[in-house]
C-alpha cells in the first residue's frame, strides 16, 4: 500500500506547472496592446503631417502664389493661349523684362476687369521711348540719361515687320512713381500701356505675382523668360 503512494509528489508537480503556464498566459494581451497604441500614434502623426501639407499649400496659393491661364494672343509666342501658368508675389520687387499678372478696372472693357499677362518694360521713374520705324525700345534712367535699347529679339513678334497699332501716348514718357510701363510681346496684337488708355500705367498694387513657371502644356513645362 505504502508503495503505490509514491507517485503523488510527481503528479502534484505538474498540476503545478500547469497552473503556472495558466497564471502566466494573461499576459500576452499586453504586447498587443502596446502594439496597437504605437499603430495608433504613428497614424496620427502622419494624419498630422497630412493635415498640415494641406494648410501650408492653402496658405502658399490664398496669400503667395496662385494658379493663371493665358487668354489671348497679345504673349505669342512667348506664352500661348490656354496656357496655365504658376505666378507668385512672394517678396517680389518688379524689374524691366519680367512677365507679371495685373488686373485693372474697366466699365468699357470686360476684359480688361480679368487678369491680364503683360512684359515689364520699365518701372517707375524711367523713361521710354517706342520707335515706330526701326521697331525699337529704349529704357531710360530716370534723368534721361543711359539709355538701354531693350534686347526683344527672343520674343518680339510682328506679323508684317513693323508696328501697325497707333499708339495711346506720346513719347518719350517717364514712368509715374509706384506704376509700370508694360507691352505685349506680340505687338500688334496686344492691348498694353503703349496702346490702350484702358491699360495705361499699371500701378503696382494691381500686380498679382510673376509668373514663375509653366506647368501645361507637358512638353513645355518649365520657367518662363
Amino acid at each position: 500500500m505504502e508503495d503505490m503512494q509514491t507517485p503523488q509528489p510527481e503528479n502534484a508537480a505538474v498540476e503545478e506547472n500547469k497552473q503556472e503556464v495558466q497564471a502566466e498566459e494573461p499576459k500576452k494581451p499586453e504586447k498587443k496592446d502596446k502594439f496597437s497604441v504605437r499603430l495608433a500614434r504613428e497614424l496620427l502623426d502622419y494624419a498630422e503631417m497630412y493635415v498640415m501639407s494641406i494648410l501650408v499649400v492653402l496658405l502658399l496659393f490664398t496669400f503667395g502664389i496662385r494658379l493663371c491661364t493665358v487668354t489671348g494672343d497679345s504673349m505669342v509666342k512667348t506664352l500661348m493661349d490656354g496656357e496655365n501658368l504658376i505666378v507668385s508675389n512672394i517678396n517680389y520687387e518688379p524689374a524691366t523684362g519680367d512677365i507679371l499678372i495685373f488686373h485693372q478696372t474697366s466699365e468699357i472693357y470686360d476684359r480688361f476687369n480679368e487678369p491680364i499677362v503683360k512684359r515689364v518694360i520699365a518701372t517707375e521713374g524711367q523713361w521710354v521711348d517706342i520707335n515706330r520705324g526701326t521697331g525699337t525700345v529704349t529704357v531710360y534712367d530716370e534723368n534721361f540719361e543711359n539709355p538701354t535699347v531693350l534686347d526683344e529679339s527672343a520674343y518680339r513678334y510682328f506679323d508684317s515687320g513693323e508696328w501697325e497699332i497707333p499708339f495711346a501716348m506720346s513719347f518719350p514718357v517717364q514712368v509715374p512713381k509706384d506704376h509700370l510701363f508694360v507691352m505685349g510681346d506680340n505687338r500688334n496684337n496686344s492691348s498694353d500701356s503703349s496702346t490702350s488708355t484702358a491699360i495705361g500705367f499699371v500701378d503696382e498694387r494691381r500686380i498679382l505675382g510673376r509668373v514663375i513657371c509653366r506647368i501645361t502644356p507637358r512638353e513645355k513645362f518649365g520657367p518662363v523668360e
